[in-house]
Order: C-alpha cells, then sequence, then structure tokens
C-alpha cells in the first residue's frame, strides 16, 4: 500500500507503523517497530485492518458509503479513513496519532512539479503556519499538478483538479500539521511525536525529495481514542460533453448540492456519523436480501455431514479424498486444474465446506466497494444555447469511464453488465447512465443505424462519434440497449420513458431483425478474445433483444409491431437451435461452424430476469448439466479457446442453472477470490486453473456488478 506508507501510532514512547513502509527510508530507530498485522475485514462499505502494536490494537477503517439512492451524497469523490486505537490491557496509555500521503497521489510522472496548499475551512494557511481555528476546525491539504491539463488524464490519474487529504483536531490535547520532505518528517514525529505546523513552499515532482503532507494528533494518556481523515481527488468541472450548444464543460452533482469544494468537504468532513447510518442500513438490507434469496433458493442439501477439510490449493498430494457438508464424497487432484470433482463422473462441484450464501454475500458485498467508483454524475448542460451547466438541474446525467482497459466513456458493453446492481440498488441510476447516449444519438451526432459502442475514445471526454467510427459491435450494444431500456421499464413501470425513446429502439431493432441470426464477423462485449463467425451467443442476445422488444411494442401502443417481433423471434429461436446445439445435444457451441466448441451461454440470463418466454426450459436444463463436464478448480472457462473466464459472466451464467450448477459456479469464484493475493481490485477477467490475475485482467472492473441476480 505504498500511497499509505506514512501511517503511525506511538504508544508510550514507542512508534509503530502500520498500513505501509514508509520508515525504510529512515535510519534504523530503536523507538520504531511494525504493527503486527491481525485481521482484514470488509463489507458492502468498509474495509477493517486490524494492527498489534504493543498494549493497544489499532483499527484501520476505510468507508466509502454506497448510497445508490442518495444521489448527493453518491456524488461526493471523498472517502473517509478512521485510524483507532484502544487498550488490550486495561490500562491507560500516551497515544499520538501520524499520518501524511505523498504527492503521487497526484501524478503518474516523476518529473512533474506538484504544488500544494493547507486550507483552515476556505482560507488558505501561510507558509508560517499560523491558524486561529479550534477542536472543530477542519483542515484540508491540497496538492496538484502545477501544469494541469483539464479533461486529460494518465494511466487511470487525472491531470486536472485536486488532491484533498483532510483532518480535525477534534478532542487531541495537541494537534500539528506540516508538509515537506518525507524523511524529515517522519523522522521528527518519531522523536518528538509532533510536527511544525509549517508549509513546505519548495513546489517539486514526487521523486525529488519525496513530498508528503501530515498531520499529528496527541490525545494524552487514554485507554481509546480515533482520528478521522478523509481522502479524494475533486474535479471541477467534471466530463466536457457534446450537446446541442456545442461541447460544453459540466460541473460534478454535488456542487449543486454543497457549493464549492471546501463547503464540500466539510459536509463530507461532518456528515460521518449520518454516512455510517445510511451504509449500515444499506448493508443489513443487502445481507437480508442474500438471506431470503437463498433461502427459497438453495440447493439440494443431502445431508447434515461435517465436511472434512478440503486441502489447500497448492497441495500437492495426488488423490485426495474427502466428504462435503452435504455428505458426497469427492476427489480432489491437485496434479491439474479441475479441482473437486464428483468421484462418480468426473465432473465439478462446488468447494465442499463452504455455505454458497456465504460464498455469494462475500462476492457481491466486495464488488459493491468499487461499482460505483467507476461513475460520475454531472448536472447536464442547460437548454440555453451558449451556457454550461443548468443551475437548477433535477435530474443528472451519469458517466462511467471503462477502466484500465481503453478508457471509452459510458461504454454501453460495459453499462450492461452492470444493469443487474442499478436494477437492484435504484433502477434510476441505469436511466441516468443510458441519458447521454440517447441525448447524442437522437440529437444526430451519430450515423449508423445501430447503437454506438460508448460515447467517447477517452474519459472524460463524452464527445461522442460524429464519423460513426467507434469499435464495431453493432448486434452487441443495439441487444444491450433495447434489453436494458425495457429493464429499466420491467423495474420502474415508466413507460412514457419508452414511449420518449421508441423511435430510436425501433431503430436499433430493425438492425436485430437483419443481422442477429447471421451476426457474421462481428465482435462481442469479450472483444479481447477477438473476432469470431457466427457467434453462438452473440445470436442469442439479439434474439432476446428481439423478444424485449415485442413487449415494448405493446407498451408504446404499437400492435401490428409487437406481433412482427413476437413471430421474428420465434423463428429466429427455432433456427438458431438448428445452428448452435452441438451434435452430440449436450451443449452449446461457441460458434455455428465450430462444432467441437462450447462456452459460457451468459445472454439467456437477461431472458430469465426480465420474464421473456424465448428460451424454453430444457436449453437451461442441457447447459447446466454440461458446464460441471467442463469446470476447473476455480470454476468454467470463457470456452475452449482460453483456460481464463469472466467473473461476471460466470455468475450471469450460474443465474441460468440448477442450484447445484450454480454453487459450483458461485463457491469457484470465492474460491479463487481467498486464495488469490494482489494489489488489485476484484477483477472481471482471471485464470480459472491457477491463482492469479489473467494477462489483461483490468485494475478496477466495474463489470463486476453483474454478481447482482436480482433486482
Amino acid at each position: 500500500m505504498e500511497l499509505y506508507s506514512g501511517q503511525i501510532v506511538t504508544v508510550d514512547g514507542i512508534s509503530y507503523e502500520y498500513l505501509g513502509t514508509g520508515s525504510t527510508t529512515l535510519p534504523k530507530l530503536p523507538n520504531l517497530r511494525p504493527a503486527k498485522p491481525l485481521t482484514v475485514t470488509y463489507d458492502s462499505q468498509y474495509s477493517n485492518f486490524t494492527f498489534a502494536a504493543g498494549p493497544v490494537e489499532i483499527t484501520a477503517s476505510f468507508l466509502s458509503s454506497v448510497l445508490p439512492k442518495d444521489l448527493c451524497r453518491t456524488s461526493i469523490p471523498l472517502s473517509y479513513l478512521t485510524t483507532s486505537v484502544r487498550s488490550t490491557d486495561g490500562a491507560d496509555h500516551a497515544v499520538q496519532f501520524y499520518s501524511d500521503v505523498n504527492a503521487a497521489w497526484a501524478a503518474s510522472e516523476n518529473n512533474v512539479t506538484i504544488q500544494w496548499e493547507l486550507y483552515e475551512g476556505s482560507q488558505m494557511v501561510n507558509r508560517s503556519g499560523d491558524v486561529n481555528g479550534g477542536p472543530s476546525s477542519i483542515y484540508s491539504w491540497f496538492f496538484y499538478l502545477q501544469q494541469a491539463y483539464e479533461f486529460a488524464e494518465e494511466m487511470d490519474l487525472a491531470l486536472w483538479g485536486n488532491f484533498t487529504y483532510s483532518s480535525s483536531p477534534t478532542s487531541a490535547r495537541n494537534f500539528s500539521f506540516q508538509s515537506g520532505f518525507s524523511g524529515d518528517l517522519r523522522y521528527r514525529y518519531i522523536m518528538q511525536h509532533s510536527l511544525q505546523d509549517t508549509v513546505d513552499e519548495d513546489y517539486r515532482p514526487f521523486a525529488t525529495r519525496e513530498p508528503v503532507f501530515a498531520y499529528a494528533h496527541d490525545f494524552g494518556t487514554i485507554s481509546s481514542a480515533s482520528v478521522r481523515y478523509t481522502i479524494g481527488s475533486v474535479q471541477q468541472p467534471i466530463v466536457r460533453y457534446l450537446a446541442s450548444q456545442g461541447v460544453v464543460p459540466l460541473n460534478p452533482w454535488w456542487s449543486q448540492c454543497y457549493g464549492d469544494i471546501h463547503q464540500m468537504i466539510e459536509f463530507h468532513f461532518n456528515d460521518f456519523d449520518q454516512s455510517q447510518i445510511l451504509a449500515a442500513q444499506f448493508e443489513t438490507q443487502l445481507k437480508a436480501d442474500v438471506d431470503t434469496y437463498y433461502g427459497a433458493n438453495m440447493a439440494m442439501v443431502y445431508s447434515n455431514s461435517t465436511p472434512s477439510p478440503p486441502p489447500p490449493f497448492a497441495n500437492s498430494t495426488l488423490g485426495y479424498n474427502g466428504t462435503d457438508q452435504y455428505g458426497n464424497q469427492y476427489i480432489f487432484d491437485p496434479g491439474n486444474g479441475y479441482g473437486f470433482l464428483d468421484p462418480r463422473n468426473f465432473s465439478g462441484i462446488a468447494i465442499p465446506d463452504v455455505q454458497e450464501a456465504e460464498a455469494y454475500y462475500s462476492l457481491v458485498a466486495l464488488v459493491t466497494h468499487q461499482v460505483m467508483g467507476a461513475y460520475t454524475l454531472a448536472i447536464p448542460p442547460s437548454s440555453a444555447t451558449g451556457s454550461t451547466t443548468s443551475s437548477n438541474a433535477t435530474e443528472p446525467l451519469m458517466f462511467q469511464k471503462e477502466i484500465s482497459s481503453d478508457g471509452n466513456v459510458n461504454t454501453v458493453d460495459v453499462m450492461y453488465p452492470a444493469m443487474p446492481f442499478f436494477l437492484y440498488a435504484n433502477p434510476d441510476l441505469l436511466r441516468y447512465n443510458m441519458e447521454p447516449l440517447y441525448q447524442n444519438q437522437e440529437g444526430g451526432f451519430y450515423p449508423n443505424q445501430y447503437s454506438m459502442h460508448d460515447l467517447g475514445s477517452h474519459y472524460p471526454n463524452a464527445t461522442g462519434h460524429v464519423e460513426g467510427n467507434d469499435e464495431y459491435m453493432p448486434v452487441e450494444e443495439s441487444g444491450n440497449m433495447i434489453l436494458m431500456s425495457y429493464a429499466y421499464y420491467k423495474f420502474t413501470s415508466n413507460t412514457s420513458y419508452l414511449l420518449h425513446h421508441y423511435p430510436k429502439l425501433q431503430q436499433y431493432a430493425s438492425y436485430l431483425l437483419s443481422f442477429t441470426l447471421t451476426p457474421g464477423n462481428q465482435l462481442s462485449t469479450d472483444d479481447f478474445a477477438g473476432q469470431l463467425v457466427n457467434q453462438t451467443n452473440l445470436a442469442i442476445k439479439g434474439i432476446v433483444g428481439i423478444a424485449a422488444m415485442a413487449e415494448i411494442a405493446l407498451l408504446c401502443n404499437d400492435p401490428a409491431s409487437a406481433a412482427n417481433y413476437s413471430s421474428t423471434t420465434s423463428a429466429f429461436y427455432s433456427q438458431w437451435e438448428t445452428f448452435a446445439i452441438a451434435p452430440d445435444g449436450t451443449h452449446t457451441l461457441l460458434s455455428y461452424q465450430w462444432r467441437s466448441s462450447y462456452s459460457l451461454l451468459y445472454n439467456i440470463y437477461p431472458a430469465l430476469l426480465l420474464n421473456l418466454s424465448v428460451i424454453p426450459a430444457s436449453l437451461y436444463e442441457m447447459q447446466s448439466s454440461f458446464y460441471p463436464s467442463v469446470s476447473q478448480v476455480f470454476g468454467v472457462p470463457l470456452d475452449n479457446r482460453h483456460s481464463y473466464t469472466k467473473s461476471d459472466e460466470s455468475l450471469w451464467t450460474a443465474a441460468t442453472c440448477s442450484p447445484e450448477t450454480r454453487r459450483l459456479f458461485v463457491n469457484g469464484l470465492a474460491y479463487w477470490l481467498n486464495v488469490t493475493s494482489t494489489d488489485r481490485p476484484f477483477t472481471d477477467l482471471f485464470e480459472t486453473i491457477v491463482s492469479y490475475l489473467s494477462k489483461g485482467a483490468r485494475k478496477s472492473a466495474m463489470l463486476t456488478s453483474g454478481f447482482f441476480w436480482k433486482g
């Protein structure tokens, strides 16, 4: 955790370093020791790390509140870090806290100059550090590129705006601050337990005498204490957008809610208690909903047998035999990637000692953290020519970055797997996300007859593709837009939304009618795997999209078109079965012409989600029976060409299967999560036979929001 390398708690004169190793630049000091890591826990809102530090326990708790129905709080680009200590021996101890962040948070290159200031509230603190505040004053370090590049980024870092790090004295006996060379500040604190209240004005790159921005709190002799920090990257304006009045900058939604950056920081810092309450409500509901789902959809329980403990993944003993939690025998062969097997037919089974509900919760709780981090809420442009953003908008536009792949804005096939999360958490977010795409295409800025792939090649420039030269995924994206629009209606009953966009939806459907059944050499959402002629899974997406269009046409008072869409769906599906099912009748193929292939048929999931009757039960049953025969230790490969798979598409597939096969997918993914060490967020692309990230795995995959099955 190199960006949190300066975190120290001092107890009775001994300093304990946690969350990082910033002390490696210091000489060996007898009063400096590493804290001992104890536990790591998380839920949908918090990540908590505990450490032993002599006679106290340190807890570092990160809170990024996921509050999808509260647009103002959701739009705040800041997170909380609360560091607390409690005595473990029943005695009081002298305790001080030190925390710094370095300038590397603001730059991807080590030779660009960073500039900084310290604010007390909204007042800049001078070089000498003269302040007048009391215990409730909020201090904020601002640091940023001296030469900013508006609406540009590099290596997933914005090249404009401010990075902010805030704290407050609260009940500390003494509070101090300082910026300067990391070695100087950390050494001084360890030796004196305080800082000098000065602001370094030698602006420089982060690799030149590493500049850090620090706070120190001295609580005297206590049995428990805590310090709150807030941290985040703040841009204003936030998105560059092609609108009817031209290309305009859009301001962040929080600026309409709270005012300027100082007011936003103050609100967020003082909102901690309320934010905790709201976060707890979301977390409680999430747990209850997982319990409710599994209460009604449990896999068959054969007995209450106590499972034998499974071997570790790296176990080298061949032919391990055991009994799972349902009393079934299994074989584990670590000499290959097949994992846990049923000895009767050598097909895959679920991880033998994990409850599926627990495994599923561990997945959705984790990805809830990172889903909203890919999205920005912005004030829409005013309809008045020449203005920038509306000053009294009632609804935001929502923009998404395709993180760490190619940086597109509002990529349709990345929004699509996020659909289940939004349907669960707040369906209006799905509408806010689609709205910029509809505005662009209905405004005449896109020349093709199918849906655009994205709203711009490089976030945050949502300037569209007026030449129509975006990535070519016409069946994929046209089907996605129809299905997302219909899904929004299904979860809100907002017929007027469909009526408003019906002409554009008809245009997408017209393309699907012509090209869905035999899509030719098109890319699907799995574009990293390359083009492939007549992909089975791509074709079924279009067919399910046409089925949804039949329902949309009925809702839009167009029964003639509805009848045409419905009859075409039936005819296409009948032909698709002939093309798509393997000669032995056991599974569907990766592509029509590849008779020995297979793939995850995840695009039939929306038919279940939206109660579309296009897919017969026999197809679901056939696929569910097949997947265990090709499963590996961490799940089922995406297709027969590679050993990697997609986590979001695996769980969409799982949702179409019997409870027993579903459990195999869920537990396999949770098993991979548990045994894989990485400094990255949960990815969407990983290997099914080894416990490491697949080449090309995304650093922060918002696609994992597809883990949410039900709205």
